[in-house]
């Protein structure tokens, strides 16, 4: 079978990585992909809002399964399109993909199902917004609506930095802004939960636990994601029971009564509060960089895992998992989450020697005459399965030191709190 993957990040150069592994697939296309996954697959430049391009493409490679990566082609319909032109994909629908589209939707969702999360505002204007302002407590969280690439949440500490968090949102930092939720902070640990579904059952696809802020101590910038490892330090038995039954099965729940179902992977970011899960947000595909994190741990092809979603027969799926930890160090360009240069060499990349459980999984590259450059914030995805957290974090160092790239910077201090305790 030939199989397409649809983004240009390190969660997808992961997922081409592993579906290739599998026996059952014939060809590998990246649309667009990145310097990573052209070793791998044929890299084919589109402008992802071309729908109509891409299916003539689809069409002419003879693909038979699409795998879509990132939110925004979920977010602006990309599955319902495929699907009415009777190709097979896997990712969750339009109004399905309003859950990580749009925080307000799901806040309203939380409401109506009694999920559990933080007490809210819904507003449409900075002058109604900073009047609320004067009623609350600090700390809170200020989010803008919509898709932001997983930095439009701002966590303010005083009326004047919530008021210029405001202010930046309606001003149009992360698009066009017409409302934004301004909610209680929560005082607990993260989380990151996963599920896969085809529609009609689901089952668990392991933790994580991610490290947004950019600088080490989980201070400075909100990010991308500097970092993650799995499984997530938090993840027992009775905890997942809650998730389960207060969170997850509600939220599916509530998609059904509005004539949809859910196909893909769905994220749930959490806060742990005295072993109570509350939901913070939901992701529609598989975060980044848990994404890194979790499929070295996946002993089932990941093929057939896909391949039975699409076809609504995971239920006859048995997921098996290696018992071994996952943690990745995100390799970023000096500057990131602000202004960075472009087009820089990493030299040494082909000269390091990885081992069976090591991967680098690349993010923002692209490749010029066999040479390798950066072509975005977060570059490379350093990657170590191991026993031991503390040695996997140790060994991915030592690669990143390897590579000596005098461009780039990195948190020394992934899996801290698991390492340190």
């Amino acid at each position: 079978m030939n199989v397409g993957i649809i983004g240009s990040g390190g969660r997808e150069h992961a997922l081409c990585a592993f579906l290739k592994k599998s026996d059952k697939i014939n060809k590998i296309y990246c649309f667009p992909g990145n310097g990573g996954t052209s070793s791998l697959a044929d890299n084919i430049k589109i402008d992802l809002s071309d729908f109509e391009k891409l299916k003539e493409l689809i069409f002419k490679l003879q693909i038979e399964l699409i795998v879509i990566g990132p939110e925004k082609p979920l977010v602006d319909g990309m599955v319902n399109f495929l699907e009415k032109n009777k190709i097979k994909v896997f990712g969750p629908s339009k109004i399905a993909s309003q859950l990580e589209g749009s925080k307000i939707f799901t806040k309203n969702l939380c409401k109506k199902y009694k999920i559990p999360t933080a007490n809210f505002g819904v507003f449409n204007s900075i002058e109604k917004s900073i009047i609320f302002l004067n009623e609350c407590k600090f700390p809170l969280v200020v989010k803008a609506d919509g898709l932001a690439a997983g930095k439009g949440v701002y966590i303010c500490e005083t009326y004047q930095e919530s008021k210029n968090a405001i202010e930046e949102i309606f001003n149009g930092k992360f698009g066009d802004a017409k409302e934004i939720l301004i909610e209680e902070f929560l005082k607990g640990e993260e989380m990151s939960f996963f599920i896969i579904s085809d529609g009609v059952s689901y089952k668990k696809f392991g933790t994580a636990q991610d490290h947004k802020r950019v600088l080490e101590g989980d201070q400075g910038k909100n990010t991308g994601g500097m970092g993650a490892y799995s499984p997530s330090r938090l993840e027992d038995k009775e905890l997942e029971k809650k998730i389960l039954k207060k969170i997850i099965e509600p939220t599916l729940q509530g998609l059904k009564d509005l004539k949809t179902n859910f196909n893909g992977f769905l994220y749930a970011g959490l806060m742990i509060v005295d072993n109570e899960p509350l939901l913070i947000e939901y992701n529609v595909r598989m975060g980044d960089p848990e994404c890194q994190t979790i499929l070295p741990r996946l002993k089932t092809d990941l093929f057939e895992i896909i391949d039975a979603c699409v076809n609504k027969k995971l239920e006859s799926i048995k997921l098996e998992w290696f018992e071994e930890k996952s943690l990745c160090i995100v390799l970023c360009s000096k500057g990131y989450p602000d202004k960075y240069d472009k087009n820089l060499e990493l030299k040494n990349i082909k000269n390091i020697k990885l081992e069976e459980n090591d991967y680098i999984f690349h993010a923002g590259t692209e490749i010029d005459n066999s040479k390798v450059y950066s072509n975005g914030g977060r570059v490379l995805n350093f990657v170590v399965k191991s026993k031991n957290l503390k040695d996997a974090r140790e060994h991915a160092i030592d690669l990143i030191n390897e590579l000596n790239w005098e461009n780039g910077f990195f948190r020394k201090d992934i899996g801290y709190k698991i390492i340190k305790a």
